[in-house]
């Protein structure tokens, strides 16, 4: 079992690796003063407001309000989680990630990374060298790929035969298990063989390049034509695209990524120069995949045979997209003749006639009403009545917005009403969001201005040591977090607020912190000192004010010994040794 990361690694890293550098590589930044700008890459924007501070390690949008470390940044980016976001960095600075013993935090995943890619250098050394490959080769030319195209993806070869793969690396029990584990080999009365037999094998990677899954297309006649691996500790295909990985890598910036059905589709539209195209593994489109699509551009593409089965598979995307349609993203829909798939259709018309058609893909809003308005009589009454009785739950599961908010005008035009009446959960949201706007207004409770000053400028410690700290012993909200963080900026003066942040994430407290740590304190009207001594004389002041009504109406007999005793502290001289 693999141990927790230690906190002084993730404190050494965040002190080795540059925030500025990490976004950089990803998203060009433009220094403008003492910061760096750019235009945020998490959300739609036409004018910069996403911020990278070098001297606080942290990055912050003004625009859609995400923010953190080079950590939280590589997370977000490249859709990784904690302990790989770690690892990537680590990786780039030439780090060694430690583990301490003793704290299971689940299994180590890298023997079988390992061996995945030890079975991708299999299959591709195959397909160069094995006797039989000759009719692998001559199919990927049959479909006008090059050898170039087949590098770029990685496509190798698995020859007839029930144990090539476990003769080539089955060398122990442990790798044995493993092979099973990652789905390479099956089990069978008794008997372990090849999952992958003749067939064109497709490496399935995930968005870090590694490899953690195959799909195999068969050469002859056998069945089924298409072979997933298994859902495994690696794999879990409703999570990833094929392709995606390709896609980063030979586009600086996506715009848009197109969604196709099958992995010889995305290759035989890069053979044609059309980069941007992923696929499904051989299940519908999910929410995580919108996800993953949404994190990478602001615009998705479906792209679908224009039969039967292609429009009921285009309406279940659509479905799936609709509480995700948040402002800035878009969803289109392609439809191809009737037979045809991106493979043949590229083929037959080339790039600059199928990049025509993705560029005339209908609209999310075109293709929803186009479906619902042929269900019903729109001459009558009765039938646009029932159209709004139609549309109205399809609308209710987009996010509020201008987008949500057109779509129901749009409904109301064809219904023939005006007002805004058919959306229902208008009026709730605009309630809700004027609450929000208020509660953000005010001002914040000295507890959370103290910590989230001492977040973003760790060096005011001296001023909180020079104030009044009666409260430190207060069981109030809040005040575990305050001291806790005091303890850590005593312990780490060095620390920025990007380290300071990470030492939470495991805590069920880094919600409440990540967003306290929203706050901008760095206006040039501010002063940061005069604010943190102010939280902390309120602070004062609500402790000691919790004590005086307590007292007030009671004899000191009444009193608990607590209270006693922050009396005769603060007040010394006020209850004599009889009155207790």
């Amino acid at each position: 079992m693999a141990g927790k990361i230690p906190t002084h690694f993730i404190d050494e890293l965040l002190n080795r690796v540059d925030v500025v550098d990490v976004i950089n590589r990803r998203v060009p930044l433009k220094k403008t003063g003492r910061e760096y700008q750019a235009c945020c890459p998490f959300h739609d924007e036409k004018t910069p407001s996403f911020t990278v501070s070098p001297q606080k390690q942290f990055y912050h949008c003004f625009g859609c309000g995400v923010h953190g470390s080079a950590i939280g940044f590589i997370m977000e980016y490249d859709n990784l989680g904690f302990v790989e976001a770690v690892e990537e960095l680590a990786q780039s600075a030439g780090l060694e990630v430690p583990r301490e013993d003793g704290i299971n935090q689940g299994p180590d995943l890298r023997p079988l990374y390992a061996l995945m890619e030890a079975a991708g250098h299999f299959y591709r050394r195959q397909l160069k060298h094995h006797p039989d490959s000759g009719q692998a080769i001559n199919y990927l030319k049959s479909r006008g790929l090059s050898g170039e195209i087949a590098a770029t993806f990685g496509i190798g070869y698995a020859p007839q035969g029930w144990d090539n793969l476990l003769s080539a690396l089955g060398k122990d029990k442990t790798t044995l298990a493993q092979l099973l584990e990652c789905g390479l080999t099956n089990e069978g009365e008794g008997k372990r063989y090849d999952r992958f037999r003749n067939r064109i094998i497709f490496p399935i990677r995930d968005p870090r390049g590694r490899i953690i899954g195959f799909g195999g297309r068969v050469i002859g006649d056998d069945k089924p034509k298409y072979l997933n691996s298994p859902e495994t500790p690696l794999f879990h295909k409703g999570r990833e695209l094929y392709g995606l990985h390709e896609a980063r890598r030979a586009n600086s910036k996506i715009e848009r990524l197109l969604v196709v059905e099958g992995y010889m589709d995305v290759v035989a539209l890069a053979q044609h120069g059309i980069l941007n195209a992923v696929a499904t593994l051989g299940t519908a489109t999910t929410h995580d995949h919108l996800e993953l699509i949404f994190r990478t551009c602001p615009e998705v593409v479906f792209c679908f045979d224009g039969d039967r089965a292609g429009n009921d598979a285009a309406w279940k995307a659509l479905l799936t997209s609709l509480p995700l349609m948040q402002d800035g993203r878009e969803v289109k829909f392609l439809f191809l003749p009737e037979g045809e798939d991106p493979d043949t259709q590229v083929r037959k018309e080339g790039n600059d006639a199928f990049t025509q058609r993705i560029e005339q893909a209908q609209p999310l809003s075109q293709f929803l009403f186009h479906q619902l308005t042929h269900q019903v009589q729109m001459e009558s009454i009765d039938g646009r009545a029932k159209l709004a009785q139609l549309a109205r739950p399809h609308l209710e599961k987009l996010p509020s917005g201008v987008f949500r908010q057109m779509m129901f005008q749009h409904l109301e035009e064809l219904v023939g009403i005006k007002g805004s009446h058919l959306d229902t959960g208008h009026q709730q949201a605009t309630q809700s969001k004027r609450g929000r706007v208020n509660q953000q207004n005010q001002r914040p409770t000295p507890v959370r201005m103290a910590i989230a000053l001492l977040l973003d400028s760790p060096h005011l410690l001296a001023i909180a040591e020079s104030v009044d700290n009666d409260w430190q012993n207060w069981d109030a909200p809040g005040i575990n977090i305050l001291n806790r963080l005091l303890e850590i900026i005593r312990s780490q003066p060095t620390l920025n607020k990007a380290a300071l942040l990470e030492r939470w994430r495991d805590s069920e407290h880094f919600p409440h912190l990540n967003k306290l740590a929203n706050y901008r304190f760095d206006l040039p009207d501010m002063d940061q000192e005069a604010e943190l001594r102010d939280a902390l004389l309120r602070l004062n002041q609500q402790f000691h004010k919790s004590i005086r009504p307590q007292t007030g109406n009671l004899r000191p007999s009444e009193l608990s010994e607590d209270q006693l005793k922050a009396l005769k502290q603060r007040y010394p001289g006020t209850i004599s040794q009889d009155e207790s």
